[in-house]
């Protein structure tokens, strides 16, 4: 806790001051075009990774990056979704996977999660992606067909597939390499020498 404690007396010695405009601003507007949505996990900060200010990301971070398939109900996740979409705009949503991801691996490799029920119930919801995975606790490959299959779940809540319908939002899926830095762009257009790797964080 002293170092969140020391953390937080640096950011106002020396970041506010030198953002104060921006937070002037930030303020009285919450205009971001973009949400994030990664995993819980603490080796990936969306804003480090990005490159972006305070008020550039409306953030969700789930274990895994799981976006249940819409449902009535209350759900936070959902809620989080129809917010981004409705209320604020967003232009973009970005599902960004990881690698060495521990959510990825522990249903890749069968880890014995009784002893986290919790955990447990909601990597089920990650039991299709697993199933598209060809070979067994290829950890790389879940990750991704992770990612696409929370692509095609965000499509099932009623704002995301309003703004689809009406060009006002893109979906992208990611996935952030921890020991290099790079991001590759599962979504990208199949074209280009590069196509589908962003440049390295």
């Amino acid at each position: 806790m002293q170092d969140l404690t020391e953390g937080v007396a640096r950011f106002q010695r020396d970041v506010f001051p030198a953002k104060a405009e921006l937070f002037a601003h930030l303020a009285a507007h919450h205009t971001p075009e973009t949400l994030f949505i990664s995993c819980s996990d603490a080796r990936v900060v969306p804003e480090l990774i990005t490159g972006t200010e305070p008020g550039d990301l409306f953030v969700i971070r789930t274990a895994g990056n799981l976006v249940p398939a819409y449902t009535p109900g209350a759900d936070g996740v959902a809620a989080s979704i129809e917010y981004a979409v409705a209320a604020l705009g967003v232009k973009d949503i970005v599902v960004c996977g990881h690698s060495t991801c521990g959510a990825m691996t522990a249903l890749a490799e069968g880890h014995d999660l009784s002893g986290a029920p919790a955990v447990a119930d909601w990597l089920r919801l990650a039991d299709a992606s697993v199933a598209r995975t060809a070979v067994d606790g290829d950890v790389a490959a879940l990750v991704r067909e992770n990612v696409l299959a929370q692509l095609a779940n965000l499509a099932t809540h009623p704002s995301v597939a309003r703004a689809l319908a009406e060009k006002k939002v893109a979906l992208h899926g990611w996935v952030y390499d921890i020991p290099t830095g790079n991001v590759d762009n599962l979504t990208a257009p199949a074209a280009g020498p590069a196509a589908g790797t962003l440049a390295a964080a």
